[in-house]
């Protein structure tokens, strides 16, 4: 049967929380490593908005939105019960939309502040820190974001913090969010984390990588 192919970029936060959910639920792709700003024509005929991550399925369905290949995935498997927390989906839910559209609004101005002339970097880091300060106590009392266990809103959500901490790493290492600080370390060592970060070449059309 054929394998449903991925088209990925390693450092994209979207790209890596759907790595992580393919890894979670044991699905087996196919990955074509994109350099983003050389995209391939075979990506572009699928979906041409033309970001990262694309799931070409092998009935010819095209998931090219995170989320939804992420839901895709768990809801074929998940053995390690991501979706499943006391609070429900919708609690999960609703703190992932928060990332997405809040958190990485200001995330982007502070990583580009000179794209954002508006207003100084500071000002967008501390935009971006209403929601850090929000995982930090929820994380004070649990040890992931919805209890003990790893959930789909710890996969969703940490890759971008994993790159709002990037941006200026002094600074993070000196912030009192020890409780967030210690996700993320955790995260960063985890060797499911370390799997979907190995590192491949662009994909070429006579260069096919199984993964997963």
């Amino acid at each position: 049967m054929t394998l449903p192919i991925l088209y990925s970029f390693r450092r994209c936060p979207y790209a890596i929380r759907t790595r992580l959910a393919l890894v979670y639920a044991e699905q087996k792709v196919v990955l074509r490593e994109v350099v983003l700003r050389n995209k391939p024509d075979t990506m572009l005929a699928i979906s041409p908005k033309g970001t990262v991550p694309v799931l070409q399925l092998s009935d010819g369905r095209v998931l090219d939105e995170s989320r939804d290949i992420i839901m895709w995935a768990l809801q074929k498997n998940d053995p390690h019960h991501l979706l499943a927390v006391e609070e429900g989906l919708n609690a999960m839910q609703s703190l992932i939309d928060e990332n997405d559209d809040h958190f990485k609004h200001w995330l982007d101005r502070y990583k580009y502040s000179e794209r954002y002339p508006e207003q100084n970097r500071e000002y967008y880091r501390q935009q971006a820190e209403v929601f850090l300060e929000k995982l930090d106590q929820c994380l004070n009392k649990n040890v992931y974001l919805f209890g003990q266990q790893p959930s789909l809103a710890d996969i969703s959500i940490m890759p971008f913090v994993r790159q709002f901490a990037h941006v200026d790493k002094q600074w993070f290492d000196d912030t009192g969010y020890s409780a967030l600080k210690t996700w993320l370390q955790g995260w960063l060592e985890a060797p499911i984390f370390l799997k979907v970060m190995q590192k491949y070449l662009p994909w070429q059309e006579e260069s096919e990588i199984l993964i997963f």
